[in-house]
């Protein structure tokens, strides 16, 4: 596990220098999901080397005719046997970025242009970005969209599994029971959800806004099979990803930090879901933090 924690602790540094360089990014997404990200680049996904170019081009353009987003190819070809990875999130694209480049997916240099005008490594990515096969829109569509590919898969014989990374937020919106409801229908065991419960929302903390809780007893009571785990457990991670759960979608429930590797945060809870600095002294203390990570 040692390699995964490295891989883990560079997406988070990765993410703490983006946010310094361009004063502001989706800091604690990507502090909470680490451990997640990282096992399933640096271990889980059974997917082929990247097929896109090392250094991302500028944004392609809107789809049309013939028309190729290469987000999709950072996590290699589409091959029957393959695994496909679904960001539903897709403010956590950062995170998925720096995980990419952890795992030699992308060159570090691909993160210069992040938010930058014209750049396809947008803050909040597309199908056209690193990583990611889908635009998921609102939140909750990466769900409905990993079901109809699940579906389409097994009516082909392929083997490959759907796994999706989604917010604990997104249990908020109906569409993603809908979701839910129907992996759970077609019994739809190649579906692997996991999702970040970090128990934070834009306007604050979820128990506040809109509660979700119980998370588990509601997915089950779909009919989905549930494991809860601390998401900063690798060990426990992966133990949970491949517990048997035949005929029924896998949901991993991964209860996390918002402020994990960067205690400067924890002043600043519940209101983490976009970081900013306040001040230019602010700046320099997170920066001599970076660098004594």
């Amino acid at each position: 596990m040692s390699d995964l924690h490295g891989i883990a602790r560079g997406i988070r540094r990765r993410a703490l220098d983006l946010t310094i360089q361009k004063n502001g990014c989706y800091l604690s997404q990507a502090l909470s999901a680490a451990e997640i990200l990282a096992l399933l680049y640096g271990k889980l996904l059974h997917i082929g080397p990247s097929t896109a170019p090392a250094v991302p081009g500028p944004f392609p353009g809107v789809p049309r005719p013939g028309f190729h987003p290469l987000g999709a190819d950072y996590n290699g070809p589409r091959e029957p046997g393959y695994d496909r990875l679904l960001l539903s999130a897709a403010h956590y694209a950062v995170a998925v970025y720096a995980a990419l480049v952890e795992t030699g997916r992308m060159a570090p240099e691909g993160l210069e242009q992040f938010n930058e005008d014209g750049s396809s490594v947008e803050m909040i990515g597309g199908e056209h970005s690193p990583g990611m096969e889908l635009t998921t829109g609102s939140f909750g569509q990466a769900l409905s969209q990993a079901g109809g590919i699940a579906l389409a898969r097994r009516l082909r014989g392929e083997s490959g599994r759907v796994f999706v990374f989604m917010s604990d937020g997104e249990f908020e919106e109906g569409q993603t029971y809908e979701g839910v409801q129907a992996c759970v229908h077609y019994n739809l065991d190649k579906v692997i959800v996991f999702v970040d419960v970090n128990g934070q929302q834009v306007d604050g903390a979820i128990a506040d806004v809109m509660g979700i809780e119980p998370l588990a007893g509601r997915l089950e009571g779909f009919g989905a099979a549930v494991q809860v785990v601390n998401g900063h457990d690798l060990e426990a991670l992966e133990k949970a990803a491949l517990v048997e759960h035949r005929g029924k979608p896998l949901f991993v429930l991964c209860y996390t930090d918002t402020a994990r590797g960067v205690p400067l945060l924890e002043e600043r809870k519940p209101y983490l879901h976009y970081v900013r600095f306040k001040s230019d002294e602010e700046k320099r203390q997170y920066a001599d933090f970076l660098a004594a990570m």
